[in-house]
């Protein structure tokens, strides 16, 4: 593990976390996921720090001929395309998708490691799933 001793202050790292989705959502609603992602890390008890370097980036694949940059054909029939998008209004239900899937990424990630050894011999365990199964109920989010 890093300590202080190493220069590099217990805890910090970085966090990336990319959100993907095939709702026809414009720049400043995935901006708004994006911006939902800590929600999820804080859910595993992740607090971040200072020296926490976390890129949290999101993106739709809708609408993807709709942003072309050609130039129209002389016979064009209109100078305008169409854009679908899921209304402000309808948005909630995707934050709440991106808070409770960035939460089970992290625990799928922490559950499935396994033991790692890293530069000057770090060595960080793979969590005893024993125990983590054995964690109170009310430690556990329920359904």
């Amino acid at each position: 593990m890093a300590t202080e001793a190493d220069g590099i202050p217990p805890g910090a790292g970085s966090v990336v976390v990319i959100v993907a989705t095939d709702a026809p959502l414009l720049p400043g609603q995935c901006k708004a996921l994006a911006r939902r992602v800590p929600l999820g890390l804080a859910r595993t008890g992740t607090a971040g720090s200072h020296f926490s370097g976390d890129l949290f980036l999101a993106f739709s694949t809708a609408n993807e001929s709709a942003l072309t940059s050609t130039f129209p054909a002389k016979d064009a029939p209109a100078p305008y395309e169409t854009l679908r998008f899921v209304p402000w209004g309808r948005i909630d239900p995707f934050c709440t998708a991106v808070v409770e899937a960035v939460e089970e990424a992290v625990l799928n990630a922490l559950t499935t490691a396994t033991t790692t050894t890293g530069r000057a011999g770090h060595r960080v365990p793979a969590l005893p799933l024993d125990l983590v199964r054995g964690l109170p109920s009310s430690r556990r989010r329920q359904p």
